[in-house]
Protein backbone atom coordinates (compact mmCIF):
# COMPACT_ATOMS: atom_id res chain seq x y z
CA UNK A 1 0.00 0.00 0.00
CA UNK A 2 1.64 3.68 -0.97
CA UNK A 3 2.06 5.81 1.54
CA UNK A 4 -0.67 8.63 2.01
CA UNK A 5 -0.64 12.24 0.82
CA UNK A 6 -0.19 14.67 3.80
CA UNK A 7 -3.36 16.68 4.08
CA UNK A 8 -3.80 19.77 2.25
CA UNK A 9 -3.94 22.93 4.46
CA UNK A 10 -6.78 23.68 6.70
CA UNK A 11 -7.97 27.29 4.18
CA UNK A 12 -8.29 24.70 1.09
CA UNK A 13 -9.95 21.80 3.17
CA UNK A 14 -12.59 24.62 4.34
CA UNK A 15 -12.95 25.59 0.52
CA UNK A 16 -13.02 22.25 -0.61
CA UNK A 17 -15.76 21.31 2.15
CA UNK A 18 -17.58 24.81 0.62
CA UNK A 19 -18.14 22.86 -2.55
CA UNK A 20 -21.18 21.15 -1.02
CA UNK A 21 -23.03 24.24 -0.39
CA UNK A 22 -23.29 24.70 -4.03
CA UNK A 23 -24.33 21.01 -4.57
CA UNK A 24 -26.24 20.83 -1.67
CA UNK A 25 -28.32 24.08 -3.42
CA UNK A 26 -28.88 21.97 -6.08
CA UNK A 27 -29.10 18.23 -4.73
CA UNK A 28 -31.57 19.58 -2.01
CA UNK A 29 -34.18 21.31 -4.24
CA UNK A 30 -34.53 18.56 -6.15
CA UNK A 31 -34.94 15.89 -3.49
CA UNK A 32 -37.27 18.13 -1.45
CA UNK A 33 -39.34 20.15 -3.90
CA UNK A 34 -39.14 18.29 -7.55
CA UNK A 35 -41.78 15.62 -7.01
CA UNK A 36 -43.76 17.95 -5.30
CA UNK A 37 -43.09 20.26 -7.66
CA UNK A 38 -44.33 18.05 -10.80
CA UNK A 39 -47.52 17.05 -8.43
CA UNK A 40 -48.81 20.24 -7.09
CA UNK A 41 -47.57 23.18 -9.89
CA UNK A 42 -47.09 20.94 -13.09
CA UNK A 43 -50.36 18.68 -12.01
CA UNK A 44 -48.90 16.05 -13.03
CA UNK A 45 -50.55 12.53 -11.80
CA UNK A 46 -49.14 11.19 -8.72
CA UNK A 47 -47.84 7.68 -10.70
CA UNK A 48 -46.74 9.89 -13.56
CA UNK A 49 -44.63 12.10 -11.51
CA UNK A 50 -43.48 9.58 -9.50
CA UNK A 51 -42.46 7.62 -12.68
CA UNK A 52 -40.55 11.27 -14.03
CA UNK A 53 -38.35 11.02 -10.76
CA UNK A 54 -37.87 7.25 -10.83
CA UNK A 55 -36.15 7.67 -14.69
CA UNK A 56 -34.49 10.69 -13.60
CA UNK A 57 -32.83 9.37 -10.98
CA UNK A 58 -32.07 6.08 -12.33
CA UNK A 59 -30.55 7.65 -15.12
CA UNK A 60 -28.86 10.15 -12.36
CA UNK A 61 -27.01 6.60 -10.75
CA UNK A 62 -26.19 5.57 -14.70
CA UNK A 63 -24.92 9.12 -15.38
CA UNK A 64 -22.75 9.22 -12.62
CA UNK A 65 -21.43 5.67 -13.17
CA UNK A 66 -20.22 7.24 -16.70
CA UNK A 67 -19.04 10.22 -15.20
CA UNK A 68 -16.43 8.01 -12.77
CA UNK A 69 -15.42 5.69 -16.25
CA UNK A 70 -14.63 9.03 -18.03
CA UNK A 71 -12.95 10.88 -15.17
CA UNK A 72 -10.88 7.30 -14.35
CA UNK A 73 -9.86 7.02 -17.97
CA UNK A 74 -9.53 10.65 -18.96
CA UNK A 75 -6.56 11.34 -16.58
CA UNK A 76 -7.77 14.99 -16.49
CA UNK A 77 -7.38 16.87 -13.35
CA UNK A 78 -10.92 16.88 -11.32
CA UNK A 79 -10.36 20.54 -10.48
CA UNK A 80 -10.36 20.64 -14.50
CA UNK A 81 -13.68 18.44 -14.80
CA UNK A 82 -15.30 20.51 -12.13
CA UNK A 83 -14.15 23.71 -13.85
CA UNK A 84 -16.13 23.17 -16.66
CA UNK A 85 -19.11 22.05 -15.81
CA UNK A 86 -20.17 24.93 -13.16
CA UNK A 87 -21.71 27.22 -15.51
CA UNK A 88 -23.68 24.69 -17.26
CA UNK A 89 -25.49 22.83 -14.34
CA UNK A 90 -26.37 26.17 -12.87
CA UNK A 91 -28.56 26.77 -16.28
CA UNK A 92 -29.68 23.42 -16.46
CA UNK A 93 -30.42 23.76 -12.71
CA UNK A 94 -33.03 26.49 -13.69
CA UNK A 95 -34.42 24.51 -16.92
CA UNK A 96 -35.59 22.40 -14.50
CA UNK A 97 -38.01 24.31 -12.62
CA UNK A 98 -38.44 26.45 -15.58
CA UNK A 99 -41.39 23.57 -17.31
CA UNK A 100 -44.89 24.46 -18.22
CA UNK A 101 -48.00 23.12 -16.57
CA UNK A 102 -48.59 19.69 -17.59
CA UNK A 103 -45.60 19.31 -20.16
CA UNK A 104 -43.89 16.04 -18.59
CA UNK A 105 -42.17 15.45 -21.61
CA UNK A 106 -39.82 18.52 -21.63
CA UNK A 107 -40.10 17.95 -17.67
CA UNK A 108 -38.14 15.13 -18.27
CA UNK A 109 -36.01 16.02 -20.63
CA UNK A 110 -34.98 19.20 -18.56
CA UNK A 111 -34.38 16.73 -15.41
CA UNK A 112 -32.70 14.18 -17.52
CA UNK A 113 -30.40 17.41 -18.85
CA UNK A 114 -29.37 18.18 -15.17
CA UNK A 115 -28.45 15.26 -13.95
CA UNK A 116 -26.05 14.33 -16.74
CA UNK A 117 -24.40 17.58 -16.00
CA UNK A 118 -24.80 17.34 -11.91
CA UNK A 119 -22.77 13.89 -12.37
CA UNK A 120 -19.96 15.04 -14.68
CA UNK A 121 -19.42 17.41 -11.84
CA UNK A 122 -20.20 15.95 -8.96
CA UNK A 123 -18.22 12.88 -9.33
CA UNK A 124 -15.02 14.65 -9.85
CA UNK A 125 -15.49 16.52 -7.07
CA UNK A 126 -16.51 13.46 -4.46
CA UNK A 127 -13.48 11.41 -5.86
CA UNK A 128 -11.04 14.49 -5.04
CA UNK A 129 -11.69 13.87 -1.55
CA UNK A 130 -9.06 10.75 -1.69
CA UNK A 131 -6.34 13.03 -2.60
CA UNK A 132 -7.08 15.39 -0.23
CA UNK A 133 -6.53 13.07 3.27
CA UNK A 134 -4.75 9.99 3.73
CA UNK A 135 -6.06 8.99 6.77
CA UNK A 136 -9.26 8.18 8.04
CA UNK A 137 -9.49 10.89 10.62
CA UNK A 138 -8.28 13.73 8.29
CA UNK A 139 -11.14 12.10 5.53
CA UNK A 140 -13.76 12.21 8.57
CA UNK A 141 -12.74 16.09 8.97
CA UNK A 142 -13.10 16.33 5.26
CA UNK A 143 -16.61 14.72 5.26
CA UNK A 144 -17.64 16.78 8.28
CA UNK A 145 -17.00 19.96 6.38
CA UNK A 146 -18.90 18.90 3.63
CA UNK A 147 -21.64 17.82 5.37
CA UNK A 148 -21.54 20.64 7.57
CA UNK A 149 -21.64 22.97 4.46
CA UNK A 150 -24.17 21.00 2.53
CA UNK A 151 -26.64 21.27 6.04
CA UNK A 152 -26.73 25.21 5.36
CA UNK A 153 -27.50 24.22 2.09
CA UNK A 154 -29.98 22.15 3.17
CA UNK A 155 -31.45 24.58 5.64
CA UNK A 156 -31.35 27.88 3.35
CA UNK A 157 -33.54 25.94 0.48
CA UNK A 158 -35.95 24.00 2.83
CA UNK A 159 -36.69 27.18 4.70
CA UNK A 160 -36.57 30.14 1.92
CA UNK A 161 -37.17 28.27 -1.52
CA UNK A 162 -40.94 28.02 -1.20
CA UNK A 163 -40.98 31.78 -0.14
CA UNK A 164 -38.93 32.87 -2.87
CA UNK A 165 -41.37 31.09 -5.12
CA UNK A 166 -44.28 32.98 -3.20
CA UNK A 167 -42.29 36.58 -3.67
CA UNK A 168 -40.91 35.86 -7.39
CA UNK A 169 -44.11 34.10 -8.61
CA UNK A 170 -42.42 31.13 -9.96
CA UNK A 171 -39.97 28.38 -9.34
CA UNK A 172 -37.68 29.60 -12.79
CA UNK A 173 -37.11 32.55 -10.46
CA UNK A 174 -36.27 31.45 -7.11
CA UNK A 175 -34.20 28.44 -8.72
CA UNK A 176 -32.31 31.18 -10.81
CA UNK A 177 -31.32 33.07 -7.55
CA UNK A 178 -29.93 29.73 -6.19
CA UNK A 179 -27.98 29.05 -9.32
CA UNK A 180 -26.67 32.45 -8.75
CA UNK A 181 -24.86 31.48 -5.78
CA UNK A 182 -23.30 27.91 -6.58
CA UNK A 183 -21.82 28.53 -9.96
CA UNK A 184 -19.20 30.71 -8.57
CA UNK A 185 -18.20 29.12 -6.05
CA UNK A 186 -17.72 26.22 -7.68
CA UNK A 187 -15.75 27.69 -9.85
CA UNK A 188 -13.62 29.34 -6.93
CA UNK A 189 -12.98 25.71 -5.95
CA UNK A 190 -11.74 24.32 -9.20
CA UNK A 191 -8.81 27.74 -9.33
CA UNK A 192 -7.95 27.79 -6.09
CA UNK A 193 -8.10 24.47 -3.88
CA UNK A 194 -4.79 22.44 -5.03
CA UNK A 195 -5.05 18.72 -6.66
CA UNK A 196 -2.57 16.16 -5.50
CA UNK A 197 -2.07 14.06 -8.83
CA UNK A 198 -1.31 10.42 -7.90
CA UNK A 199 2.41 8.72 -9.35
CA UNK A 200 2.67 7.15 -12.48
CA UNK A 201 2.41 3.52 -10.54
CA UNK A 202 -0.58 4.59 -8.81
CA UNK A 203 -2.41 6.02 -11.31
CA UNK A 204 -2.14 3.09 -13.65
CA UNK A 205 -5.81 1.68 -14.04
CA UNK A 206 -7.68 -1.24 -15.24
CA UNK A 207 -10.35 -1.15 -17.94
CA UNK A 208 -14.07 -0.96 -16.94
CA UNK A 209 -14.60 -4.57 -16.73
CA UNK A 210 -11.41 -5.74 -14.56
CA UNK A 211 -12.35 -2.76 -12.23
CA UNK A 212 -15.79 -3.69 -11.68
CA UNK A 213 -14.63 -6.86 -10.98
CA UNK A 214 -11.82 -5.43 -8.80
CA UNK A 215 -14.91 -3.75 -6.89
CA UNK A 216 -17.26 -6.92 -6.45
CA UNK A 217 -14.05 -8.33 -4.60
CA UNK A 218 -13.76 -5.81 -2.19
CA UNK A 219 -15.89 -6.63 0.54
CA UNK A 220 -15.29 -3.35 2.37
CA UNK A 221 -16.76 -1.56 -0.87
CA UNK A 222 -19.24 -4.10 -1.25
CA UNK A 223 -20.59 -3.76 2.16
CA UNK A 224 -20.48 -0.09 2.12
CA UNK A 225 -22.89 0.38 -1.10
CA UNK A 226 -25.66 -2.02 0.31
CA UNK A 227 -25.80 -0.18 3.66
CA UNK A 228 -25.28 3.51 2.11
CA UNK A 229 -28.05 2.72 -0.47
CA UNK A 230 -30.40 1.50 2.12
CA UNK A 231 -29.91 4.40 4.33
CA UNK A 232 -30.08 6.97 1.29
CA UNK A 233 -33.47 5.15 0.40
CA UNK A 234 -34.51 5.69 4.24
CA UNK A 235 -33.60 8.89 4.33
CA UNK A 236 -35.65 9.59 1.23
CA UNK A 237 -39.15 8.01 2.44
CA UNK A 238 -38.96 10.04 5.26
CA UNK A 239 -38.03 13.52 3.88
CA UNK A 240 -39.87 13.25 1.00
CA UNK A 241 -43.04 12.29 2.84
CA UNK A 242 -42.35 15.36 5.14
CA UNK A 243 -44.44 17.83 3.29
CA UNK A 244 -47.70 15.74 2.61
CA UNK A 245 -47.79 14.47 5.86
CA UNK A 246 -48.32 17.43 7.58
CA UNK A 247 -50.24 19.18 4.57
CA UNK A 248 -53.10 16.15 4.60
CA UNK A 249 -52.05 14.18 8.09
CA UNK A 250 -51.58 16.68 10.62
CA UNK A 251 -53.66 19.62 8.23
CA UNK A 252 -50.97 22.21 8.72
CA UNK A 253 -49.00 23.14 4.98
CA UNK A 254 -46.83 25.83 6.24
CA UNK A 255 -45.20 23.83 9.24
CA UNK A 256 -43.59 21.32 6.34
CA UNK A 257 -41.26 23.49 4.82
CA UNK A 258 -40.51 24.84 8.62
CA UNK A 259 -40.43 21.19 9.41
CA UNK A 260 -37.85 20.61 6.55
CA UNK A 261 -35.85 23.78 7.70
CA UNK A 262 -35.23 22.57 10.80
CA UNK A 263 -34.29 18.85 10.01
CA UNK A 264 -31.35 20.57 7.76
CA UNK A 265 -30.52 22.77 10.62
CA UNK A 266 -30.20 19.84 12.64
CA UNK A 267 -27.99 18.09 10.15
CA UNK A 268 -25.76 21.33 10.82
CA UNK A 269 -25.38 21.08 14.84
CA UNK A 270 -25.05 17.22 14.77
CA UNK A 271 -22.64 16.77 11.95
CA UNK A 272 -19.71 18.07 14.27
CA UNK A 273 -20.63 15.54 16.41
CA UNK A 274 -20.86 12.75 14.15
CA UNK A 275 -17.24 14.07 12.95
CA UNK A 276 -15.74 14.09 16.44
CA UNK A 277 -17.31 10.40 17.56
CA UNK A 278 -16.21 9.64 13.89
CA UNK A 279 -12.36 10.52 14.24
CA UNK A 280 -12.23 9.19 18.03
CA UNK A 281 -13.95 5.99 17.40
CA UNK A 282 -14.39 5.36 14.04
CA UNK A 283 -16.96 6.00 11.27
CA UNK A 284 -18.18 2.38 11.81
CA UNK A 285 -19.00 2.62 15.46
CA UNK A 286 -20.47 5.96 14.72
CA UNK A 287 -22.53 4.25 12.20
CA UNK A 288 -24.06 1.64 14.47
CA UNK A 289 -25.16 4.10 16.94
CA UNK A 290 -26.83 6.41 14.27
CA UNK A 291 -28.66 3.30 13.14
CA UNK A 292 -29.58 2.42 16.86
CA UNK A 293 -31.58 5.83 16.76
CA UNK A 294 -32.88 5.72 13.80
CA UNK A 295 -34.40 2.29 14.25
CA UNK A 296 -35.89 3.76 18.05
CA UNK A 297 -37.68 6.69 16.99
CA UNK A 298 -40.24 5.41 14.57
CA UNK A 299 -40.84 2.66 17.13
CA UNK A 300 -41.29 5.42 19.61
CA UNK A 301 -43.28 7.98 17.51
CA UNK A 302 -45.75 4.93 16.60
CA UNK A 303 -46.72 4.37 20.02
CA UNK A 304 -47.85 7.94 20.52
CA UNK A 305 -51.39 8.55 20.76
CA UNK A 306 -52.23 10.92 17.54
CA UNK A 307 -49.40 12.63 17.51
CA UNK A 308 -48.95 16.33 16.33
CA UNK A 309 -47.01 19.13 15.05
CA UNK A 310 -44.67 19.15 17.81
CA UNK A 311 -44.57 15.65 18.38
CA UNK A 312 -43.73 14.94 14.32
CA UNK A 313 -41.50 17.70 14.43
CA UNK A 314 -39.17 16.44 17.36
CA UNK A 315 -39.61 12.92 15.60
CA UNK A 316 -38.43 14.01 12.32
CA UNK A 317 -35.12 15.91 13.93
CA UNK A 318 -34.21 13.06 15.72
CA UNK A 319 -34.04 10.62 12.39
CA UNK A 320 -32.84 13.68 10.42
CA UNK A 321 -29.68 13.77 13.41
CA UNK A 322 -29.32 9.83 12.71
CA UNK A 323 -28.86 10.31 8.82
CA UNK A 324 -26.65 12.96 9.44
CA UNK A 325 -24.61 10.20 11.00
CA UNK A 326 -25.46 8.01 8.29
CA UNK A 327 -23.85 10.18 5.78
CA UNK A 328 -20.60 11.32 7.32
CA UNK A 329 -19.52 7.50 8.21
CA UNK A 330 -20.09 6.58 4.70
CA UNK A 331 -18.24 9.69 3.03
CA UNK A 332 -15.56 8.71 5.45
CA UNK A 333 -14.86 4.79 4.77
CA UNK A 334 -15.89 5.13 1.20
CA UNK A 335 -12.38 6.79 0.68
CA UNK A 336 -11.06 4.00 2.97
CA UNK A 337 -12.77 0.93 0.78
CA UNK A 338 -10.98 2.22 -2.32
CA UNK A 339 -7.68 2.17 -0.05
CA UNK A 340 -8.66 -1.40 0.77
CA UNK A 341 -9.05 -2.87 -2.11
CA UNK A 342 -5.88 -1.10 -3.24
CA UNK A 343 -3.81 -2.82 -0.25
CA UNK A 344 -5.64 -5.76 -1.06
CA UNK A 345 -5.81 -6.16 -4.73
CA UNK A 346 -2.73 -4.00 -5.73
CA UNK A 347 -4.74 -2.13 -8.19
CA UNK A 348 -6.67 0.96 -7.59
CA UNK A 349 -10.21 1.72 -8.71
CA UNK A 350 -10.67 5.37 -7.44
CA UNK A 351 -13.22 7.54 -9.63
CA UNK A 352 -15.09 4.24 -11.13
CA UNK A 353 -15.94 3.74 -7.53
CA UNK A 354 -17.16 6.78 -6.50
CA UNK A 355 -19.41 6.13 -9.34
CA UNK A 356 -20.67 3.33 -8.97
CA UNK A 357 -20.89 4.28 -5.35
CA UNK A 358 -23.54 7.02 -6.46
CA UNK A 359 -24.97 4.83 -9.16
CA UNK A 360 -26.27 2.34 -5.73
CA UNK A 361 -27.29 5.78 -4.13
CA UNK A 362 -29.55 6.73 -6.91
CA UNK A 363 -30.90 3.51 -7.79
CA UNK A 364 -32.41 3.35 -4.28
CA UNK A 365 -33.35 7.14 -4.37
CA UNK A 366 -34.97 6.50 -7.20
CA UNK A 367 -36.86 3.29 -5.87
CA UNK A 368 -38.14 5.44 -3.03
CA UNK A 369 -39.63 8.55 -5.22
CA UNK A 370 -41.25 5.47 -7.75
CA UNK A 371 -42.61 4.07 -4.39
CA UNK A 372 -44.17 6.86 -2.87
CA UNK A 373 -46.11 8.32 -6.30
CA UNK A 374 -47.00 4.86 -6.83
CA UNK A 375 -48.15 3.83 -3.14
CA UNK A 376 -50.03 7.66 -3.12
CA UNK A 377 -51.87 6.61 -6.62
CA UNK A 378 -53.10 3.07 -5.73
CA UNK A 379 -54.61 4.80 -1.93
CA UNK A 380 -56.69 7.16 -4.50
CA UNK A 381 -54.10 10.61 -3.47
CA UNK A 382 -55.46 13.49 -5.06
CA UNK A 383 -53.25 16.33 -5.29
CA UNK A 384 -55.19 19.24 -3.54
CA UNK A 385 -58.11 18.03 -2.16
CA UNK A 386 -58.96 16.61 1.27
CA UNK A 387 -57.45 13.02 1.44
CA UNK A 388 -59.68 9.40 2.19
CA UNK A 389 -58.51 7.33 5.29
CA UNK A 390 -56.66 5.25 3.17
CA UNK A 391 -54.13 7.74 1.71
CA UNK A 392 -53.71 9.49 5.24
CA UNK A 393 -52.58 6.04 6.01
CA UNK A 394 -50.68 5.38 3.33
CA UNK A 395 -49.00 8.78 3.88
CA UNK A 396 -48.23 8.28 7.79
CA UNK A 397 -46.92 3.98 6.97
CA UNK A 398 -44.80 5.38 4.13
CA UNK A 399 -43.18 7.56 6.22
CA UNK A 400 -42.80 5.31 9.37
CA UNK A 401 -42.93 1.72 8.24
CA UNK A 402 -40.90 1.94 4.76
CA UNK A 403 -37.71 3.47 6.33
CA UNK A 404 -37.45 0.96 9.51
CA UNK A 405 -37.31 -1.86 7.06
CA UNK A 406 -34.43 -0.35 5.13
CA UNK A 407 -32.95 0.67 8.29
CA UNK A 408 -32.88 -3.24 9.23
CA UNK A 409 -31.21 -3.71 6.03
CA UNK A 410 -28.49 -1.27 6.43
CA UNK A 411 -27.73 -1.96 10.19
CA UNK A 412 -26.67 -5.78 8.37
CA UNK A 413 -24.70 -4.22 6.30
CA UNK A 414 -22.59 -2.11 8.58
CA UNK A 415 -22.25 -4.86 10.85
CA UNK A 416 -20.31 -6.92 7.73
CA UNK A 417 -17.73 -3.91 7.33
CA UNK A 418 -14.57 -5.19 7.84
CA UNK A 419 -13.28 -1.45 8.11
CA UNK A 420 -12.40 -0.27 11.55
CA UNK A 421 -10.31 2.84 12.84
CA UNK A 422 -7.06 1.60 12.59
CA UNK A 423 -7.66 -0.85 9.85
CA UNK A 424 -5.75 1.34 7.21
CA UNK A 425 -2.62 1.74 9.17
CA UNK A 426 -2.39 -1.82 9.91
CA UNK A 427 -2.65 -2.53 6.53
CA UNK A 428 -0.07 0.11 5.47
CA UNK A 429 2.15 -1.37 7.98
CA UNK A 430 1.59 -4.79 6.28
CA UNK A 431 -0.04 -6.76 8.93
Amino acid sequence: MSEPPSPAPRAALLLFGAGDFAFNLYWQAVNLYLLFFYIDTLRLAPALAGTLFLLGAAWDGVADFIAGVVAERMRRPYRVLIGWGALPLGLAFVAMFAVPAGAWAPALAAQLGFRTLYAFTNIPYSAWTTRLAGTSAERSLVAGLRMIFGAVAATLVAGTLPRLVTLLDSYAAASALLAALGVPLLLAIAWRVPERRPTVEVAARPRIVPALALLARNRAFVALNLAAAAGAAAAALTTQSVLYYFRYVLVDAPAGPQALAAMAFASLVATPLWTMAARRAGARAAWLVACALALALPAGFVLLPAPGVPAATVFLLGMQIAFAGFGLAAWTLLPDSVDWGAARNGVRVEAIAFGTFALAQKAALAAAGFAIGAIYQASGFVAGAPQGTASLEAIRWLMLAGPALLLLAALAAVLALPLRRHTLARLAAGE
